[in-house]
């Protein structure tokens, strides 16, 4: 492959990210390296140490770690116990009407989900328009910690009237599919939503439910969901880890 073909492989930083007067920092290109290494010791392998590493690249353990930090925020590499070790791919969510555990499901992952809580209460004024609801009346809020393949990976937050689910305590598990629930014991069905996507940090409660370190990005979607006669349903936010999801949609023309 020639030199000009490399610059611009599909999906790759243009120029490799090397910037037009190629001075590049020293972590930059250890980073570099380390990737190729990775390629080579493939999903699950166990990465040498810092100090391993710094001796086979020339470099201080600090420019070591520096790339290492980035590689772990993108997903590249995970904790292991006092190691660390080779990512396997991130898991793609559609942005789609379609629940996270059919989204797992198709990507030959096991979906599951961890109760953290269920609590019925009078709806605040601003939770009102969201869902539906008078302020006041009863609403559920029913807060999850997503699985898949037993490693967490997210934190969900669902709120609605009660009325819409009167037997959410008692019928409903926790660790199944909340969409699943609402079409085949309450025949209801979705309609459409409006999404909202942003780049977020955890906070330090939400970081130790996740299991992750609360400098690492997350991605947060907030969702206003209608049933199949347009009557507001639901509000979730859904908070996703950044190095382990990425989220897929099709456009289409107006």
């Amino acid at each position: 492959m020639d030199e000009q073909t490399q610059h611009h492989r599909p999906g790759s930083p243009v120029r490799s990210g090397i910037p037009e007067h190629g001075r590049i920092p020293k972590y930059y290109a250890v980073k570099a390296r380390i990737a190729e290494l990775l390629d080579e010791l493939g999903e699950g392998g166990t990465l040498p140490t810092e100090r391993d590493l710094a001796e086979r690249y020339g470099v201080s353990r600090e420019t070591v770690r520096q790339a290492l930090r980035e590689l772990l925020l993108e997903g590249r590499l995970r904790r292991a116990g006092r190691g660390t070790v080779v990512a396997g791919p991130k898991l793609e969510q559609p942005l789609s009407l379609a629940s996270y555990t059919e989204g797992v499901r198709r990507q030959g992952r096991r979906p599951g989900r961890h109760l953290i809580g269920l609590e019925r209460f009078p709806c605040p004024p601003d939770l009102a328009p969201g869902i539906g609801a008078e302020a006041g009346e009863p609403v559920w809020h029913l807060e999850r910690v997503l699985l898949a393949d037993d490693e967490r990976v997210g934190l969900e937050s669902t709120y609605i009237r009660a009325a819409r689910a009167p037997r959410l305590d008692s019928d409903f598990q926790p660790d199944s599919s909340f969409y699943g629930y609402l079409r085949e014991r309450l025949g209801i069905s979705f309609g459409d939503a409006d999404e909202k996507l942003e780049t977020v940090l955890a906070t330090p409660r939400e970081a130790l439910l996740i299991g992750t370190p609360p400098a690492l990005p997350m991605l947060l979607i907030h969702r206003f969901s209608r049933d199949q006669d347009g009557r507001p349903l639901e509000r979730v936010r859904s908070l996703y880890r950044g190095d382990r999801f990425s989220f897929t949609t099709r456009l289409r023309p107006e």
